[in-house]
């Protein structure tokens, strides 16, 4: 990955991605022209606007004591996959995490955080 800003990192293929202080993990979105979904970007890397919002959605992982995925996964007592919910949109380098999400910001806006090196 590229450097694009302390804000956001640049991927193959149009692929832009941000530090998500709600999950503690990069989250990525496409933009510019091509196949698949795509998401509209003001151009600003120190500021972005993403259009139209972000959902991401999946199973949480186990993470070490330094963040790192152990390479299992959280499981419910009845031992499924724990499923989360990120729903946001990004205006202006603040992220808006909307009430679906299921981690601790839900219903927060913050400042999209730094890329940590």
């Amino acid at each position: 990955m590229g450097a694009l800003s302390s804000k956001l990192r640049s991927g193959e293929g149009g692929k832009i991605f941000f530090r998500c202080p709600g999950c503690g993990e990069a989250h990525g979105i496409t933009v510019g022209d091509g196949p698949g979904p795509r998401w509209g970007y003001n151009g600003n890397p120190e500021r972005p606007t993403f259009t139209p919002s972000i959902l991401v959605r999946g199973s949480k992982v186990v993470r070490d004591a330094d963040g790192n995925w152990t390479g299992e996964w959280e499981h419910d007592e009845h031992g499924n996959h724990v499923k989360f919910v990120c729903h946001s949109f990004v205006k202006d380098g603040r992220i808006q995490f909307l009430g679906d999400c299921t981690h601790a910001l839900a219903g927060q806006t913050v400042d999209l955080p730094n890329w940590e090196r």
